[in-house]
């Protein structure tokens, strides 16, 4: 009974602070799952489970998991070109005969100090470089979001 209107009402608020602050440091994080994590506890008859367990049975994934999902939609937005102007040269591609997998990996930069870690940039190239095949090479996002959702779990 508490699941569509939180579904409804509330966790778009926190998806919207999610993407928009970018929460860097854990305690924040902590505290916006917290919201969720009191949702979970208000369903009756899982009780017993942990948080993970009950996000499982409810077929939600948590606000990390999916601030990591609409990354990964932009960045297969801007790859495929449909924002390319907005921000020119934004990922480099790993250009190596040597890639395993597939041949369209992004490079990773490497940085001396670790305010650079979290940019959007940075922190999508890693989880990118370990999607699926099938995933990378989508021919449309509709295809991509439904191969993403099953990566997802083992992405994490």
């Amino acid at each position: 009974m508490i699941l569509p209107p939180y579904s409804a009402l509330v966790r778009p608020h926190l998806e919207s602070c999610i993407q928009r602050w970018s929460p860097q440091h854990r305690t924040d994080m902590e505290l916006l799952e917290l919201v969720q994590t009191r949702a979970t506890k208000m369903v009756r008859g899982l009780e017993p489970l942990s948080c993970e367990e009950k996000l499982r049975e409810l077929g939600l994934f948590s606000l990390e998991d999916r601030r990591l999902q609409s990354d990964l939609i932009a960045a297969f937005q801007y790859l495929k070109g449909a924002s390319k102007k907005a921000g020119e040269g934004l990922f480099t591609s790993a250009c190596s005969d040597s890639t395993r997998g597939y041949g369209f990996k992004l490079k990773e930069g490497r940085f001396g100090l670790d305010i650079r870690k979290k940019f959007f940039t940075v922190r999508v190239v890693r989880h990118w470089n370990r999607l699926p095949r099938e995933a990378v090479d989508a021919p449309s996002m509709v295809v991509f979001k439904a191969s993403l959702d099953g990566a997802l779990s083992s992405l994490v």
